[in-house]
């Protein structure tokens, strides 16, 4: 439950949500706290410099007088009176709240005439602020009169605001958890749905139906994730159909050779001719063989890049006339009309035989496709650097949906041939520094169009 994703993305983003909002109300709380304390303290020391300055006058007066009570004044205004100095009212039972020497420098209140400040006396549990001012009966000094209020009245103020952010605060985290859940939700739904989609991949099911994900990055995976499912299973039923081709076509020569073999063997051909004709057919086929291996060992070096590319002068034109001939005999006995064009005479610094192998890779696919009686042409040029060999064919021509797929290893249109001699030719011309290229149509048919650099790159 705790490693679950549904669970681990709303509690990551709660948890942002209260240290973000402890974070802001405790310096929202100390700003206010520092302005309330500031503005309660201009306020309470104007105040008390009234009620101190009222005091002043009043016992200034009364000195020797019948004394107003200091609790009753205290009582009325809810503040703290202290005296100290000479006794106004000898006599009286009524008294001042003594004021220690240590709290005040009295000559400093005389000189002054006025002091504000903080002291915490002994009767007292809390801090006080009081407003101090000289008392003075006529012109002569007498004491100090200090009106003093607690600390704790200025906290109360701050305290109702930390009530209401705590009030506030919690409707935000449940806002948050909802609007977390919530996103959780959306977020996980898809992804535990990719992962349901991911078992069955991985159970070999590659037709499951992957949730669109919709937008952002989700619905990016969601996309990616079926393309992955689809590639998987043409992967598969290319596989199938490779070993499925691949065991037919080494069987047929294997056939062959077995049964030429046998009737040597056996005696059955005691003929000079027909024991060299069953020797040729034996050749042809082990060539055969031969070809078949070496385009499967060929494309395991080029997925592996460890293909290695020779680097030689070669006569293109030559090349191109030896292509050319391989396939004069096909052409005849089909009556394909079959046409070769040069139009430069380049030579380029390359590997040769490859080069020749893709050529007649892409010749071989031509002549697979093109009907009797059909056209073959093979042309070549050269401009800008660059050398290009085009071979193009009368035959049905190429779908667009089947334009990519016909360059993928194993897939044969028609379920004939192994399906690697485009897949090959494309690798091979890559590894060159070239490129192959497709123009299709029904109605004119196809021409791959092979280019070359000059010179390496």
């Amino acid at each position: 439950m705790l490693r679950s994703l549904r669970f681990q993305l709303p509690a990551l983003f709660l948890l942002g949500v209260v240290v973000a909002g402890f974070v802001s109300a405790a310096i929202a709380l100390r700003l206010f706290r520092s302005y309330a304390q500031d503005r309660s303290r201009s306020q309470a020391y104007t105040e008390l410099k009234k009620e101190s300055s009222g005091l002043k006058q009043l016992y200034g007066q009364q000195a020797g007088l019948k004394l107003l009570s200091p609790s009753r004044l205290e009582l009325a205004t809810g503040d703290r009176i202290y005296y100290g100095g000479l006794d106004l009212f000898p006599g009286q039972r009524a008294r001042f709240r003594p004021l220690s020497p240590k709290a005040i420098d009295q000559r400093l209140v005389r000189r002054r005439g006025l002091m504000l400040f903080v002291f915490q006396p002994p009767d007292a549990k809390t801090k006080l602020l009081a407003v101090a001012r000289p008392l003075f009966v006529g012109k002569r000094f007498w004491g100090t009169i200090v009106v003093a209020k607690p600390e704790t009245v200025l906290a109360q103020r701050w305290l109702a605001l930390i009530e209401r952010l705590l009030i506030a605060f919690a409707g935000g985290v449940l806002v948050a958890a909802a609007f977390a859940w919530y996103s959780s939700r959306r977020i996980t739904t898809p992804v535990l749905q990719l992962s349901e989609a991911a078992d069955e991949v991985a159970h070999g099911n590659y037709d499951v139906d992957v949730p669109s994900g919709g937008a952002g990055e989700i619905g990016v995976l969601s996309e990616r994730f079926r393309e992955m499912a689809s590639r998987l299973g043409e992967a598969e039923e290319l596989e199938r159909n490779f070993l499925m081709t691949v065991s037919h076509e080494l069987r047929t020569p294997l056939t062959a050779i077995r049964g030429h073999v046998g009737a040597l063997r056996e005696g059955v051909v005691t003929d000079d001719e027909m024991r060299a004709a069953s020797l040729t057919v034996i050749a042809a086929e082990a060539e055969r063989l031969e070809r078949l291996v070496g385009d499967v060992l060929d494309l395991a070096k080029l997925d592996a890049h460890r293909f290695t590319v020779l680097q030689e002068e070669v006569d293109m034109e030559r090349l191109v006339d030896q292509a050319y001939v391989t396939f004069s005999d096909e052409a005849r006995r089909r009556r394909i009309d079959y046409r070769r064009e040069v139009e430069a005479n380049p030579v380029i610094v390359s590997d040769g035989d490859r080069v020749l192998q893709i050529i007649t890779n892409l010749l071989s696919n031509a002549f697979r496709w093109t009907p009797d009686g059909g056209r073959v042409d093979l042309a070549l040029s050269a401009t800008d650097g660059s050398v290009y060999v085009s071979i193009g064919d009368s035959g049905p021509g190429i779908a667009p949906s089947e334009r990519e797929r016909i360059f993928r290893p194993f897939w044969s249109r028609g379920g004939g041939g192994t399906g690697l001699g485009l897949p090959i030719a494309r690798e091979l011309a890559a590894a060159l520094g070239g490129r192959i290229s497709l123009e299709s149509s029904a109605e004119q048919g196809s021409r791959f169009e092979l280019m070359l650099p000059t010179r390496p790159r």
